[in-house]
């Protein structure tokens, strides 16, 4: 299908795709004033010539070979990850030590972790230390190596290096996607070494995502979601990824009905 033969809504909703990222079928019913079913006819055909993708509760373009830039994604349902990083705040007691992964979520989980007291704090990601650095109470200990000038990061094994050096309480790590089968993705072989050597040198790992992640596509695969012992979403994960769930393994925690703390919510 080319562009020049879409109706003026199927257009639109691409135009709104383009610019905005992940769109809910509801808001776009909302938006043309129309039935969720008419949208979904509307979205199918452009899901099937390539110019979109389906994901839980919307669309999406399709899976590219890198991420999104850091600066857009920093703004993409920060609601939902304000609200998965105070109840992953609220999760981590004062005196725990925690390692603290890449990505916009861990950054969040780093903005409601600076109230906290004697804490401990290894990172690669440099948002996520600028977030703590100079709290009273936080000591703060940052991988070395070449940074990532678009993310700010270190991954690969100079990131692997310095998290297995030392043992934590807790592993915060978000993914660029989770597969049907469980399987977690990654955009970069290197983001997932960096991210497997936090999983392997914790005592409770812990998975922040939102809903949007499960269905999105990245081509680097390690690890499954039975490695976590702790996932934290910001709404239940849709129906089709349940049996991914199934043994209690990770332990789900849902932050839909958490409202973050005045303070939290003037951090980002």
């Amino acid at each position: 299908m080319s562009l020049p033969s879409l109706d003026p809504r199927a257009r639109e909703i691409l135009e709104l795709v383009r610019r905005d990222g992940f769109v809910g079928i509801d808001d776009l019913a909302r938006r043309f004033e129309v039935t969720p079913q008419t949208i979904r006819r509307c979205v199918n055909p452009l899901c099937e010539h390539g110019l979109l993708r389906r994901v839980h509760g919307g669309v999406d373009l399709p899976a590219p070979a890198a991420n999104l830039p850091y600066q857009r994604r920093q703004i993409l349902h920060l609601d939902a990850k304000r609200r998965i990083a105070a109840a992953v705040a609220a999760f981590i007691p004062d005196g725990a030590s925690v390692s603290l992964g890449i990505g916009t979520t861990p950054e969040q989980v780093a903005v409601a972790l600076r109230r906290h007291e004697r804490l401990r704090v290894i990172t690669n990601s440099l948002n996520a230390a600028n977030a703590l650095a100079g709290r009273p109470g936080i000591e703060l200990i940052i991988a070395g190596g070449a940074l990532r000038a678009n993310d700010l990061d270190v991954v690969g094994a100079a990131a692997a290096n310095c998290f297995a050096a030392y043992k934590t309480d807790y592993a915060v790590f978000g993914i660029g996607g989770i597969d049907r089968d469980g399987a977690l993705l990654d955009f970069d072989a290197d983001e997932v070494t960096a991210r497997l050597a936090m999983m392997d040198n914790c005592r409770n790992a812990l998975l922040v995502a939102d809903t949007t992640k499960f269905g999105r596509g990245a081509l680097a695969r390690g690890g499954r979601l039975a490695d976590a012992d702790h996932l934290f979403l910001d709404a239940p994960p849709p129906a089709e990824y349940l049996d991914a769930l199934h043994g209690g393994r990770p332990q789900l925690h849902v932050a839909s009905d958490y409202t973050a703390p005045r303070h939290l919510e003037s951090c980002a």
